[in-house]
Formats: structure tokens, C-alpha cells, sequence
């Protein structure tokens, strides 16, 4: 059995799914506050250092899954995971977000595609070593 606890909260601007951006070349510009837990923050000394990092999170408003799933704007369905759809077995989500500042427990970011109120479960430093020519984007370049 695996058991997680979130370690904090996001504060976004979006109560609704329908309001974040989706889709190929959707913008994710929008300003956020992950803010942790009082316990968790020490675990934030140094992050200020780091121009993005990643959020782990928890589609905590998502019911059940669907292993294919036709995306918005895809002309045909895809396998969950190949797409960022909620509807997952384990639903956990992946975003990177720039950090604009930290103070005490909360982190402000741009970049947020989370609901207010989403249950964080982690954050690490992104440092991606794929150079942007190196990377491939499956079946969006071929939409």
C-alpha cells in the first residue's frame, strides 16, 4: 500500500476546469501560490535559486479513468498516457512552473494549471538536460 500526504496547497486563479488553458500551444501564464504546510518549510531553503521547478500534484477533483481518452483538440483518441488527461489510474499530475519569489511557506509561480485549492505532493528542481532540438512531442507534432 502506498499512502501520500500533501504537503501543501495551490492558490490559482481557476475554480473550473474549463478555465485553463488546453490544448496544443495553449498559454500557461497564469500567476499561482504553492503554499506548504508549516511543517514542510524548511524544505524550501535554496528553491529561490532555481528559475522553474516541478510541481507533483493530485487531480483531486477527477472520478475514476479512462485508458483512451480523445483530447480536445486531438482528431482522434490517444492512450491516458500519452495525453495529461485527470482521468487516470493514479491521478497525479506534472507541471513545471517559473518561480517569481518565495516568502516563508509560500512560493509565488507562474505557469499554474491547477484548480485552486489542488493538493501538492512534492516540488523538485527542474533541470532538464534535453536540449530543445532533442525533444519530440509524440502525437501533437502530428496533429
Amino acid at each position: 500500500m502506498i499512502e501520500m500526504r500533501p504537503i501543501g496547497i495551490v492558490h490559482s486563479p481557476f475554480s473550473d476546469t474549463s478555465q485553463v488553458p488546453k490544448g496544443r500551444g495553449a498559454k500557461h501564464d497564469a500567476v499561482g501560490t504553492l503554499e506548504l504546510r508549516a511543517e514542510y518549510e524548511d524544505g524550501l531553503r535554496d528553491i529561490e535559486g532555481f528559475s522553474h521547478i516541478y510541481v507533483l500534484w493530485v487531480f483531486d477533483r477527477s472520478d475514476g479513468y479512462e485508458l483512451l481518452g480523445q483530447p480536445p483538440t486531438a482528431s482522434r483518441p490517444h492512450g491516458v498516457f500519452a495525453t495529461r488527461s485527470p482521468r487516470r489510474p493514479n491521478p497525479i499530475g506534472l507541471t513545471v512552473v517559473e518561480v517569481l519569489g518565495r516568502e516563508g511557506r509560500s512560493v509565488r509561480v507562474r505557469g499554474v494549471d491547477m484548480l485552486d485549492g489542488t493538493p501538492i505532493l512534492d516540488i523538485k528542481p527542474y533541470l532538464s538536460s534535453v536540449p530543445e532540438s532533442g525533444l519530440r512531442r509524440g502525437w501533437f507534432d502530428q496533429e
